[in-house]
């Protein structure tokens, strides 16, 4: 057994996975096989999570059944509600109470207790969080700003229905679609440390539940999750100062701890084709749009890394760099960002831990004892 530390797991093969793969170098990112680009412009969010919890994409009818199965769940009890109002009241983050929400589920599971050997049951457990979880972040948006939930409908796709309870209306095609390959693009990405965490709980055969919180407790670090909203708060701050972007990012990276958020990825080399597909949202959502045109500030400072020849050093636009400029202009509160990442990444959280306890083995690193040996005990009335 090899005594090599590898901090962070870096370069360390844990697992084999037929889910996602990245090529950091060429900027390649596929699901199942196929390109991101494809799925994200050619099949809805349904399609995508059929195809990470099943290895194909679905026929016309299954994917009818499926999308429908979903919908079905969507509801959640009064109970639910109630928590996520107190929640709300308590001016809680919302992805600490998208943690509590996530574990409070369960409670209204009639399978919960199923043994997590029990593969069909774990895959509709894995099916209710994701139809639930976007009730629920609605509802506690929604609380906080002192209106009333609104209930889904199950007439409306995953993407559409949950800007529809967050605003109480309908989105149009634009939107919908927008949002949809947003989710899409976010819905898994290889091992990263939240779909790791899940994998490891899923590992000691704990159940969906409790692998889907363990992966929101994770993406909550600033590490991981939080770098559109970071993104956006920078651009907002821009806005409001007036500022030449350029001038602010020079002025702001003065300060020894500051980075330009969403700039450079621990696996891309180069920029992230995630990025690539939101940009180009982004550039048509603020080229009708009234306003600040946030997707020209944000590109004022790619621009800028390109000519200081960054970009081709690695520190290129990552998902987040464009991602928060999106969801601004679709309305969706800043710190509501996050738990939206989470809410697509629940497809690849619950994905990765039903294919790794097919075959499973109880993940157990070991840690390089680096403390003293040999230590004599001294009796408590002697220290």
């Amino acid at each position: 057994m090899s005594d090599e530390l590898r901090k962070g797991l870096e370069g360390v093969l844990v697992a084999e996975s037929e889910l996602s793969f990245i090529d950091g170098d060429a900027g390649k990112l596929v699901y199942c096989g196929y390109a991101i680009e494809d799925l994200a412009t050619e099949a809805s969010f349904e399609e995508v999570l059929y195809l990470l919890w099943n290895g194909e994409l679905p026929t016309e009818s299954e994917l009818t059944a499926f999308a429908d199965s979903i919908a079905e769940e969507r509801g959640v009890e009064d109970a639910v509600l109630e928590t996520a109002k107190a929640l709300a009241a308590a001016d809680e983050e919302p992805m600490a109470a998208l943690r509590t929400l996530v574990s409070y589920l369960s409670a209204e599971d009639d399978e919960a207790d199923v043994p997590a050997a029990d593969q069909a049951a774990s895959r509709r457990k894995g099916r209710r969080l994701t139809a639930k979880i976007p009730t629920v972040l609605a509802a506690f948006d929604r609380y906080r700003r002192g209106e009333e939930p609104v209930d889904p409908d199950p007439e409306l796709g995953y993407a559409a229905n949950f800007l529809y309870m967050l605003t109480g209306e309908e989105p149009d095609e634009v939107a919908e679609e927008t949002f949809d390959q947003a989710l899409t693009l976010h819905a898994d990405h290889g091992l990263n440390a939240s779909t790791f965490t899940s994998m490891v709980i899923g590992s000691t055969m704990a159940d969906m539940y409790s692998a889907v919180t363990g992966g929101v407790g994770a993406l909550s670090g600033p590490l991981h999750g939080g770098a559109n909203q970071d993104v956006m708060e920078m651009l907002l701050d821009i806005d409001e100062d007036g500022a030449d972007p350029v001038e602010y990012v020079e002025r702001k990276g003065e300060q020894e701890d500051w980075r330009v958020p969403g700039m450079g990825h621990r696996v891309y080399g180069v920029k992230d084709p995630r990025a690539v597909i939101l940009e180009k949202k982004s550039e048509e959502l603020n080229a009708t749009a009234e306003g600040t045109n946030w997707y020209e500030l944000a590109d004022a400072i790619e621009q800028h890394f390109e000519e200081q020849g960054l970009v081709s050093k690695g520190i290129a636009p990552n998902v987040d760099f464009y991602s928060g400029t999106v969801y601004y202009q679709l309305g969706i509160p800043v710190d509501m960002f996050t738990p939206i990442f989470a809410m697509a990444r629940t497809g690849g959280w619950v994905g990765h831990t039903l294919e790794y306890q097919a075959e499973n083995r109880l993940i157990r690193p070991r840690a390089r004892y680096t403390g003293e040996k040999n230590r004599g005990f001294v009796p408590l009335e002697e220290r």
